[in-house]
C-alpha cells in the first residue's frame, strides 16, 4: 500500500517564495563564500546523514545499499567535490577578442545567476535529481525552491527535513506535496523551472512557465535503445546492457528500453543475457538483496502488462503485494506491441533481431530522439556511424548509462526527451546569464562612426567590416 506524504500547507507557498525572492533582490546569494558554504553544507547534510537517506531509498523504491549508495548519494557528493574545484573557474569573466571596430575596447563575458529557480523532482532517483540540479542552482548565486516528489515519501519527509537544517532556510526552500502544491508552485513566477519526470506533466510545466517567459530545462525520458552489431563483445556487452537495463529496477530514464541485435547473433545475446541474469541475481531474484522493487502498485499494474506480448526468455514472474518484477528479457515481440510503443521504465527487455546494423539505424530514425543511446561494436566505422546518423542526447560506446557519470560530460535530452541540460559546468550555464560586457576607452574617440557621414568614412566602415 502506497504511503502518503507529507505536504505543505499551500495557504503558505507563496509567501514561501515571496521570501526566498526578497532574499535574492537583496544580493545574499551572490557572493561564492556564500556559494561555497552552502554546497559544503550540502556534502555534509548527505554524509552525515547517508544511514537514514539509504534507508529512505530503500523504504520508497526497493534500492540496494550500494546502488543507493552508487546512484544517489555518491553521486551527488563526486559532483560536489568537481564543483568545488571549479567554481573559481566557473564565475571568473572570460575575455573574448574584440573587434578593430570597437576598438580601443575590451570584452567579457560575465555570468550572472538568474535569481529564484523551482526544481521539482522525481521518484526514481529521489536524492540525486533533486539535490544535483539544487547544487547547480547554487553554484551559479541563485536562491531555490525545491519539490522533492511525493511518490517517494520517506525521501520527501527526510529532505524536507534535512534541507532547512543544514542549508540557508531564507534563500532555499523546501516545498513538499502533490499535484496542488505543484499546482500551487506552478502559479508563482521563477526566473527558471528545472523539472524532471514525463512528457505529460513537462507540458503541464512548460504552459505554466510560459506565462512568465520563464525559461525551463526538461529532462524526460523516452525509448532508449541498444544496438548490437555482429562483431560485438557478446559477453561483455550481456553484462553492460543487464547492469544497466535492471540497475534500480529498471527504473532509470536511461536505461536501456529495447535492443537491436543483428540476427546472426540474437541468439547468442540472448544465452549470455540470460546467464548474466542468473549470475546476478540467482535463480530466484526476489530473493536477492541486490534486485529493487517497483515503486508503487499503479506502475506494477502498468509493468504487468507490458509483459505478455512476445516470447519470455527469462524471468516473468510477479509478486503484486512485495510490487516485485522478476528481471525479464522477451523475444519474438511484434513492433507494434505496447511494450514497444510507449516507455517501459521497469525491469522488462525486448528484444528485436534486424538485418544489420543499417536496418537497427533505420528502426531508431524512425521514432522520436531519445535520451540515451548505446551501441556495442568492435568497428570503429560501425560506431562511427550510428553516432553520426543518429539523434539522441547522448551516446554511450560498449557500455550503458556511464556517460552520466562524467560532469564534464554534459547530460539532457533533445526533442521529445528533454531540452536543455546539465551536470558539471553545464549545469552551472544552465542557471546562469552570460551577460556580454563591452568597455571602451576615453582616450581615443575615432569619428568614424560619427555624423556627418563623409565617403572616407563609409570607405572605412566597409574595409574593418
Amino acid at each position: 500500500m502506497a504511503v502518503t506524504g507529507p505536504a505543505t500547507d499551500v495557504s503558505t507557498i507563496p509567501g514561501a517564495v515571496a521570501r526566498v525572492r526578497a532574499a535574492f533582490e537583496r544580493g545574499h546569494t551572490i557572493p561564492l563564500d556564500w556559494r561555497r558554504t552552502q554546497i559544503r553544507r550540502l556534502r555534509a547534510m548527505i554524509t552525515e546523514n547517508e544511514r537514514d537517506l539509504l534507508d529512505a531509498l530503500a523504504a520508497d523504491v526497493g534500492k540496494p545499499g550500494i546502488e543507493g549508495y552508487a546512484t544517489d548519494l555518491g553521486f551527488v557528493v563526486s559532483d560536489i567535490d568537481s564543483t568545488l574545484k571549479s567554481l573559481d573557474r566557473w564565475t571568473r569573466p572570460r575575455r573574448v577578442h574584440t573587434p578593430a571596430t570597437s576598438m580601443p575596447g575590451k570584452s567579457s563575458i560575465v555570468r550572472e545567476p538568474l535569481g529564484v529557480v523551482l526544481v521539482i523532482a522525481p521518484w526514481n532517483y529521489p536524492v540525486q535529481l533533486l539535490l544535483a540540479p539544487m547544487l547547480a542552482a547554487i553554484a551559479a548565486g541563485n536562491a531555490v525552491v525545491a519539490k522533492p516528489s511525493e511518490v517517494a515519501p520517506h525521501c520527501s519527509a527526510l529532505l524536507g527535513r534535512l534541507i532547512p537544517e543544514y542549508l540557508d532556510a531564507e534563500m532555499i526552500a523546501v516545498v513538499e506535496g502533490g499535484v496542488a502544491e505543484t499546482t500551487a508552485l506552478l502559479e508563482e513566477r521563477f526566473d527558471h523551472i528545472f523539472y524532471t519526470g514525463n512528457g505529460r506533466v513537462a507540458r503541464v510545466v512548460m504552459a505554466a512557465a510560459a506565462k512568465n517567459l520563464t525559461p525551463v530545462t526538461l529532462e524526460l525520458g523516452g525509448k532508449s535503445p541498444t544496438i548490437v552489431a555482429r562483431d560485438a563483445n557478446i559477453d561483455v556487452a550481456a553484462k553492460r546492457i543487464a547492469w544497466g537495463k535492471f540497475l534500480n529496477a529498471g527504473q532509470t530514464c536511461i536505461a536501456p528500453d529495447y535492443v537491436l541485435v543483428d540476427r546472426e547473433v540474437e541468439r547468442p545475446l540472448l544465452e549470455a543475457l540470460t546467464t548474466t541474469v542468473r549470475s546476478f541475481y540467482g535463480t530466484d531474484p526476489r530473493h536477492s538483496p541486490d534486485f529493487a522493487r517497483i515503486v508503487n502498485d499503479s506502475h506494477f499494474r502498468r509493468l504487468e502488462k507490458l509483459m505478455h506480448d512476445g516470447r519470455t526468455v527469462i524471468g516473468g514472474d510477479t509478486d503484486e503485494a512485495a510490487r516485485y518484477i522478476a528481471p525479464t528479457i522477451l523475444a519474438d515481440v511484434p513492433l507494434d506491441a505496447p511494450v514497444m510503443d510507449e516507455e517501459i521504465f521497469g525491469p522488462i527487455l525486448p528484444v528485436i533481431a534486424v538485418d544489420g546494423v543499417g536496418d537497427a539505424i533505420a528502426f531508431v530514425r524512425g521514432r522520436e530522439k531519445p535520451l540515451a543511446l548505446y551501441v556495442f561494436s568492435e568497428s570503429q566505422e560501425i560506431v562511427d556511424l550510428v553516432i553520426s546518423e543518429t539523434y539522441s542526447g547522448g551516446v554511450c560506446v560498449n557500455a550503458t548509462v556511464m556517460h552520466v557519470t562524467n560532469p564534464h560530460l554534459p547530460f539532457g535530452g533533445v526533442g521529445e526527451s528533454g531540452t536543455g541540460a546539465y551536470h558539471g559546468e553545464s549545469g552551472f550555464e544552465t542557471f546562469s546569464h552570460s551577460k556580454s560586457v563591452m568597455r571602451r576607452s576615453t582616450r581615443l574617440d575615432p569619428p568614424m562612426l560619427y555624423p556627418p557621414y563623409r565617403r572616407w568614412k563609409e570607405r572605412m566602415v566597409r574595409r574593418f567590416l
